[in-house]
């Protein structure tokens, strides 16, 4: 049978699995589902009504007295206990209908978990309830500041995290044998080079109702998959114990896009080398005029002087001729940086943490393929700075690329560490890494151009840095980390 069509990629590992009688028919054709329950009597109902008639038979035969009265009595006791069984009869459909109201209940719910078609996991969450209201009654309001500035604590909360359950599209779509290889930390399932955790404490402690986000987990078999998960937060402490989170696999959807990144990168490349071909033959045009002009003076003077009596005015008016070619030449270098300058500086007012947060984004497979754990320290309220968005992104992508390739034979947690804080005019960015350092007596030659230590770098991505930052403005500077590693400063000036 012919495999369902579907516009949404679904890997081999989340392919459904069949289920088909002998005779080739689905199995659901031959299953009709539990029938309603009957409200039939129970063996304690009879002794119920048993034990309920004696008194009233007793009180019957006491005050029988004659014929007449016999018959009413009797009659009276058959009333009594038929009005009796009446009560446990209505009673008893009672129960059968709260009983089948709680199937049906049971029934949806297992609908709802087990057969909804995303994955979902329960969650306990209480640890880090408890970690956060801690941290609140320190007086902490900024958690992701203070996870920024200790990276151990926040690992030690995940590791606390306790799933509790999943249902069979979770195994399914992770490929595991059973759901108990699912279970247990989060810390198993959330790699180290996650950055949404932390998101989750922020969303406690501002007292969310729920959280969205997109990350990557890590399945039994150690595959890394990108997944867009939702949940409802709790509204008061027990519900903590039980959170319901769904996830939906959206690596092939992700991959999709990372590939459509990359042809528009190599498009633009493509187009810069075309337009830097054209300006490379435009300046040479423009600059080969007056260096014609500069030689043959050049050659000329030299002519004037080389003769046994040298002639002094022809020779002063071929050097004149040199100095006007090479002001020529100046001014048409002046002119196509001032172009090249204007054309790429669109300052308008910007949001530092919303530069430093779409960075990230930017290079976020590249630093979870270092093994990067990233951290941004931004407090609230930032003063937006008056820059070009795209040319402080390429400034701040630069660093952290350097940073996780400095990481990348360092031992332990790799943690890049993003802090932005209001400085005297402006806004103050500092890019820490774990890796070895950088020398003292190489701080200062460090962002001169060609300059390089990484074996086949051309040493002009910390220089371009320098100039675009001081093209706004600003200042760019580096210094060894107190502790080990290297940190990266760069300060802009303030909008208006």
């Amino acid at each position: 049978m012919r495999q369902v069509f579907t516009l949404w990629p679904t890997g081999d590992h989340a392919a459904p699995r069949r289920n088909l009688a002998p005779d080739g028919m689905p199995g659901w054709a031959g299953q009709k589902g539990p029938a309603a329950q009957a409200a039939r009597w129970t063996g304690q109902d009879w002794l119920f009504l048993g034990v309920a008639s004696l008194p009233v038979l007793a009180l019957g035969l006491l005050v029988a007295d004659g014929l007449h009265l016999t018959i009413a009595t009797s009659l009276i006791c058959a009333l009594a206990i038929g009005l009796a069984a009446l009560a446990i009869a209505t009673h008893r459909r009672r129960i059968a209908a709260l009983q089948q109201a709680l199937e049906d209940s049971r029934r949806w719910n297992d609908t709802l978990f087990q057969r909804s078609g995303i994955s979902l996991w329960r969650e306990d969450w209480s640890h880090a309830r408890d970690a956060v209201l801690e941290l609140l009654g320190q007086g902490v309001r900024d958690m992701q500041s203070h996870f920024a500035a200790h990276p151990d604590q926040l690992r030690a909360i995940r590791r606390g995290v306790i799933i509790k359950d999943v249902n069979d599209f979770a195994v399914l779509r992770a490929g595991a044998d059973s759901k108990e290889q699912l279970l247990g930390s989060l810390d198993n399932l959330l790699p180290d080079t996650d950055q949404t955790f932390v998101q989750w404490l922020v969303a406690f402690a501002n007292g969310d109702s729920f959280y969205r986000s997109e990350t990557h987990i890590t399945m039994p078999d150690g595959q890394e998959v990108d997944t867009l998960f939702n949940a409802g937060l709790p509204v008061n402490h027990r519900e903590f114990e039980d959170i319901l989170v769904s996830d939906l696999d959206i690596t092939a959807y992700k991959t999709t896009q990372a590939l459509l990144a990359q042809a528009e990168q190599d498009l633009a490349r493509a187009m810069r080398v075309s337009t830097m071909g054209a300006l490379t033959a435009s300046i040479a045009h423009e600059v080969n005029s007056p260096l014609a002009a500069i030689m043959s003076s050049a050659e000329a003077a030299l002519r004037w002087l080389g003769r046994d009596t040298p002639d002094l005015p022809e020779a002063r008016e071929a050097i004149g001729n040199v100095v006007a070619a090479a002001s020529r030449a100046r001014v048409v270098v002046e002119q196509t940086r001032a172009f090249l300058s204007n054309a790429s500086q669109k300052a308008a007012p910007q949001d530092m943490t919303e530069i430093a947060r779409d960075s990230v984004t930017l290079i976020e497979r590249e630093l979870r393929a270092h093994g990067v754990s990233t951290h941004i320290d931004a407090p609230e309220g930032l003063a937006p700075v008056m820059a070009d968005r795209v040319n402080i992104q390429q400034v701040m992508v630069n660093l952290m690329m350097n940073a996780a390739q400095a990481m990348e034979d360092a031992p332990g947690q790799r943690d890049l560490t993003i802090a932005l804080r209001p400085v005297p005019g402006g806004i103050g960015v500092a890019i820490r890494d774990k890796g070895p350092g950088i020398a003292p007596e190489r701080l200062q030659t460090i962002f001169q151009p060609f300059y390089s230590t990484r074996e086949g770098g051309m040493g002009m991505g910390l220089a371009i840095c320098k100039s675009c930052i001081e093209a706004h403005g600003g200042r760019i500077w580096a210094e060894t980390a107190p502790g080990g590693g290297a940190v990266f400063h760069f300060e802009l000036p303030l909008a208006g």
